[in-house]
């Protein structure tokens, strides 16, 4: 399955629409993947004239980022609670559920998104589908071990699992030293109760399917940010 690459203008326009929902004193969390980065820039313009923020990361390299942008990082046991968290997303529905993981991150994004507030999700106007599935692979987050057992009960859902891999062609490991099994069900009818089987298959340790936790949905297209919210 081929995806479209997001259009960088697109990517700026949505990252600055997203700063306006940034104040002084907030802790934020901090994707990973195009949008994220580019949110991560812009605030970091904001940081470097005087905006006084706090941010958690979702993986090493937003981490990175963030540091050479000036941003102060802290790690989850140093904060009360997240303000906001900014992600970008492989997939919007029109319900706002979200496919997520083509940028390796899903686990840390889940749970930087479940501390926060508000979860805000930046994304470029072919990520919008009709049903989650349509454009991109689920990514299920695995245990090494369990690997190929979980590759079977996969199958036996419908879907085609491939080990994912890195530039030396090894699996690819996660933040977290898992891998990570790009899975297409083609377009699905019912990704809550896809959501419930995957959880059950022991050594999945998390899916790309993010259903009910995005507050608000922001893209960026020519010469405008259009906001979606659930209805």
């Amino acid at each position: 399955m081929s995806a479209p690459q997001p259009n960088p203008a697109d990517l700026d326009r949505v990252a600055v629409a997203a700063l306006t929902r940034v104040a002084d004193g907030m802790t934020l969390g901090l994707g990973t993947g195009r949008a994220a980065e580019a949110f991560i820039r812009k605030l970091g313009e904001r940081v470097r004239r005087g905006m006084r923020i706090h941010a958690v990361a979702t993986s090493e390299r937003s981490a990175a980022l963030a540091h050479k942008e000036s941003i102060e990082l802290l790690q989850l046991d140093e904060v009360q609670r997240v303000d906001v968290a900014f992600d970008g997303a492989d997939e919007v529905a029109p319900d706002l559920s979200l496919t997520k993981g083509l940028g390796g991150a899903l686990l840390r994004e889940r749970v930087v998104a479940f501390d926060a507030e508000r979860f805000v999700v930046l994304v470029t106007p072919e990520k919008l589908v009709e049903r989650l599935g349509t454009r991109v692979p689920i990514p299920i987050e695995v245990v090494p071990f369990a690997s190929p057992s979980a590759s079977r009960h996969l199958q036996k859902l419908g879907g085609k699992p491939v080990v994912r891999k890195d530039v030396a062609g090894l699996p690819y490991r996660t933040d977290n030293h898992n891998w990570i099994l790009d899975t297409d069900f083609g377009p699905i009818d019912d990704p809550q109760g896809l959501d419930v089987r995957l959880r059950r298959i022991p050594g999945v340790v998390d899916n790309g399917l993010f259903l009910g936790m995005a507050s608000v949905v922001l893209v960026g297209e020519e010469g405008s940010v259009r906001e979606i919210r659930r209805t």
